[in-house]
């Protein structure tokens, strides 16, 4: 079993699948094998065939394939839990996109299941590969800013028309769910579990409508984590705001990833994928402990959303222990759903 390639399929053949998982597990030939694509209606064409890859309408035939080690869930969020336990229940290791449940009482039985079962299931929380927090993380690692007070991480938009368009609510469209499960996973991964959570969650066009707002407050010891994002910011805020004893750090801008893949500037053959110009730096801002004052920009790290999967590769190939842990999930959909239950 060692070395050899990890062999996935797809359940959902939409945006999720083509834009953030094929672009970069394509870019691992060496390591892993996408084998097969589950779609319901295969008439249905908004994507391009890979080549090499089967597509099929038949579920059984993907949840049973014996060739296939992890299956992995990129529909809609309502369909996550039914066909993640279908995956469980035929045996096989399960990754889930984001959000990964529409409730924390999901989330648990879907674990609880994969011990039943003796397999693994994994939410997908490409966001710890984020240039920007991977950028935050290396400031603050480096000790220059002093004891830590505060980081402020925002995740903003100008998006009008989204909102207004939306007459209804759903819960498992919430932005609430959809998106702070990206800023909540990276806080929780990067400090562990908050002392105390406290939230402003926002319908602003009114009960009933879509849910375009959310400041959450995450408290640790000694220092406060706020998470905010909006559709109505005509300019957004830094992306990262960290603040200690000795000096600040600001990231202006956000991860370009997502930008690229939009305009279909796929990692494959283009080694500046993603990559921040030297005007999307981040400031630091700090004094020294001879008191002496320094400004300086600091180049970004690179992000790489391909290195979740070569996480998952090291787990289900090498035993190694999993990325995103069973009790970081169940806490972000704890943290989730409490700030949840003002919306209607």
């Amino acid at each position: 079993m060692q070395n050899r390639k990890l062999v996935i399929g797809y359940i959902g053949n939409g945006k999720s699948t083509n834009r953030y998982h094929l672009p970069f597990v394509l870019n691992r030939p060496d390591t892993i094998l996408v084998k097969m694509i589950y779609q319901r209606n295969l008439a249905k064409q908004d994507w391009a065939r890979i080549a090499g890859v089967e597509y099929t309408d038949d579920l059984e035939k993907i949840l049973h394939d014996p060739e296939i080690d992890v299956l992995v869930v990129t529909t809609a969020t309502a369909a996550h839990y039914l066909l993640a336990k279908k995956v469980l229940e035929a045996g096989k290791n399960c990754v889930v996109e984001k959000p990964f449940a529409t409730s924390a009482e999901e989330a648990a039985d879907l674990f609880q299941l994969a011990r039943e079962k003796g397999v693994m299931v994994q939410c997908y929380q490409n966001r710890r590969f984020d240039s920007d927090f991977l950028t935050a993380q290396k400031v603050l690692a480096s000790g220059k800013l002093g004891e830590l007070f505060e980081v402020n991480m925002n995740y903003d938009y100008y998006r009008a028309y989204v909102p207004e368009g939306a007459e209804g609510f759903r819960k498992e469209d919430a932005f609430l769910y959809t998106h702070a499960c990206h800023t909540v996973d990276q806080v929780l991964s990067w400090f562990g579990k908050p002392l105390e959570v406290r939230s402003d969650v926002r319908q602003l066009l009114g009960q009933g409508r879509m849910n375009d707002y959310f400041d959450l407050d995450l408290f640790y010891e000694g220092f406060k984590v706020s998470v905010k994002s909006s559709y109505f910011r005509a300019k957004s805020r830094p992306s990262f705001e960290l603040y200690g004893r000795r000096g600040c750090f600001v990231k202006e801008t956000e991860d370009r990833q997502e930008a690229d893949l939009k305009k279909f500037y796929l990692p494959a053959g283009h080694p500046d994928f993603g990559l921040d110009l030297p005007e999307h730096y981040g400031t630091s801002i700090y004094y020294d402990e001879a008191g002496n004052y320094h400004e300086e920009k600091v180049p970004s790290e690179k992000g790489d959303y391909a290195r979740y999967y070569d996480a998952l590769y090291e787990t289900l190939i090498h035993g190694a222990a999993p990325l995103v842990t069973e009790d970081e999930t169940m806490e972000q959909m704890r943290i989730l759903a409490e700030a949840g239950k003002v919306l209607r």
